[in-house]
Formats: C-alpha cells, sequence, structure tokens
C-alpha cells in the first residue's frame, strides 16, 4: 500500500497545490492529488493556475490575508515547476 507522501512524491505537485485543488474543487486531498496529477498530464496546467487564482481572489474577499499570503507563495511555486500552465498567454508589460 503507497502511502499519502508517496503518492504526493509521484504526482508532481506540492502540497499547497494539492490543498488548493482540494479546495477549490471541494475533494478530499488523495483525490485532488490524482486529480492534479491527470491534469499536468494532460496539459491543463492552466487550469490549476486558475484554481490557485481563485482561491486567492476568495481569500481576498474573506479579509484572509495570511491565506492569501500562502496561495500566492504556491502559485509562484507552481508556476515556476510548471511554466506551461501559462504558455499562449499574452503578456503586458
Amino acid at each position: 500500500m503507497l502511502t499519502y507522501t508517496e503518492c504526493l512524491e509521484m504526482c508532481g505537485l506540492s502540497d499547497d497545490e494539492i490543498d488548493a485543488i482540494a479546495e477549490h474543487e471541494h475533494l478530499e486531498p488523495i483525490v485532488a492529488m490524482a486529480l492534479g496529477k491527470y491534469m499536468v498530464e494532460h496539459n491543463a496546467s492552466a487550469q490549476i493556475r486558475q484554481y490557485i487564482l481563485d482561491d486567492i481572489e476568495l481569500a481576498r474577499a474573506q479579509g484572509n490575508s495570511a491565506k492569501m499570503a500562502l496561495l500566492s507563495q504556491t502559485l509562484c511555486h507552481f508556476m515556476t515547476t510548471h511554466p506551461d500552465c501559462c504558455q499562449g498567454e499574452s503578456r503586458v508589460a
């Protein structure tokens, strides 16, 4: 039997990224992990990025600055480790 940590190591996402997916989609973390792995492997990284952005906006609306900060760090990490999430977007300077 695989542990949660072993599954996490295989999925290519961080624990915070999994938590953001789980929160956005109202899933248990292990299910969010499977969904996230599938999305990364099937060119849906931009959707994960949007989930995190949505979670940041919700935290902002709730006045939860600590959660906003954590999710912002999560977003930065995700975009660094999955640069394909921004492919095809026009950049405004």
